[in-house]
């Protein structure tokens, strides 16, 4: 186990929620000038926070707890028949492995999918620099996946951290116009193959708000676990767990 007792944390001011409209937010983050290596880094992972280019972070507001922190046990994951369609629809796909995205092919897709898909969120408009900041390689864990038809056209790039205990899911891109290939599941997806070949138990998907449409796709992979409490708990799949994870019968009391 990571020692952890020495890393020093700062908190932002409070600003505008990018989520919720009538929310103030304030994120905690590990201090830039900790030395992290891959063991810290993923035990933080285990404890909710997230990265974001060479940051770790957790939100932890004043008047609110919507952000909660999702993951996928790969060992007891079922898929939908509609998600199942999906791996299907997608096997033609070639998927491989790269090293480095910083090149104008991987940004002009980043570009046109926040452009889409994003065009009212912090990400827009996308320039070259936020794109090279963002997509960065932290810590020898970071590994960035390409997707191509088989005619060679690019597709999707996914870039996801390897930690310990999974695979962390940090962001995923994609053509836009590819609705019919339902793209944003599929990389779900196919993280989930991938973890499980690698004998890991978990994907995490970040964090996810009920009151964010954006994010409820996140809760269609199931069964799942939520942190709460500082624990993490896994949600039966009926309606009231998939509306509200943080007061589920089977979440620990405070």
């Amino acid at each position: 186990m990571a020692d952890l007792s020495s890393i020093k944390l700062f908190a932002t001011r409070p600003h505008p929620c990018s989520y919720i409209d009538s929310e103030e937010a304030t994120t905690i983050f590990v201090d830039p000038a900790t030395t992290i290596d891959a063991g810290i880094y993923s035990h933080l992972s285990e404890l909710g926070f997230r990265r974001s280019g060479s940051h770790i972070y957790r939100p932890q507001c004043a008047t609110c707890n919507a952000c909660i922190p999702i993951r996928v046990p790969t060992e007891t994951f079922k898929a939908t028949r509609s998600q199942s369609r999906c791996f299907k629809k997608n096997r033609d796909l070639h998927i491989e492995q790269v090293s480095s995205i910083d090149c104008d092919e991987y940004f002009d897709l980043y570009k046109r999918y926040i452009e889409a898909r994003h065009s009212d969120g912090d990400m827009y408009p996308p320039t070259r620099s936020q794109f090279t900041d963002f997509l960065t390689t932290e810590w020898q864990v970071t590994r960035y996946v390409i997707m191509r038809t088989p005619e060679g056209k690019l597709l999707s790039v996914a870039m996801a951290d390897v930690i310990e205990s999974g695979i962390s899911a940090i962001y995923t891109f994609f053509d836009p116009e590819e609705d019919k290939r339902s793209l944003g599941v599929y990389n779900v997806l196919s993280q989930i193959q991938w973890a499980t070949e690698l004998n890991l138990p978990y994907v995490y998907l970040g964090y996810w708000i009920k009151q964010s449409l954006k994010m409820n796709y996140k809760v269609n992979f199931q069964p799942f676990q939520v942190f709460v409490n500082n624990h993490w708990v896994t949600i039966s799949c009926n309606k009231q767990a998939k509306n509200n994870p943080a007061t589920s019968p089977s979440t620990p009391p405070e």
